[in-house]
């Protein structure tokens, strides 16, 4: 997989984002956006555009729900993976059905979030087409 494009990533604990930060340069050479909460997430999306945004559940100011919420009315195309180390089946349903296209639990070992990653990119993301002459 060669990953391209910005990527926002959206977490309160800076050694998350680092970390998510590595495993996505592990996948191409994407530009990433880093956001600590849900208000500056929706600040950085407004003025960046991002193509992917992975967004942590559990936030201060506004946590990941309400920012999914507003993302998805602002630009109902965005494309958003979610963030959690939580097993609450309800939260990840409610998560999907506002419109994301997936979640990562961040509790997993690195290579089963980077494959459990590669394949949710896999079902949602789709290569560029080359126009036809």
């Amino acid at each position: 997989m060669n990953l391209s494009g910005k990527v926002l990533v959206v977490d309160d604990e800076a050694h998350i984002r680092k970390f998510v930060t590595l495993m996505l340069r592990g996948l191409g050479e994407p530009v990433v956006l880093q956001a600590a909460n849900g208000r500056e997430a929706l600040q950085v999306y407004e003025r960046e555009k991002p193509d992917l945004v992975l967004l942590d559940v559990n936030m201060p100011r506004i946590d990941g729900l309400q920012t999914l919420r507003i993302l998805k009315a602002s630009d109902p195309k965005c494309t958003v993976v979610m963030l959690t180390s939580l097993v609450n089946r309800q939260t990840v349903e409610e998560c999907l059905n506002l419109g994301a296209v997936g979640y990562l639990r961040k509790d997993n070992p690195p290579d089963a979030m980077t494959a459990q990653l590669k394949r949710i990119l896999g079902q949602c993301l789709r290569p560029s087409v080359p126009p036809v002459a």
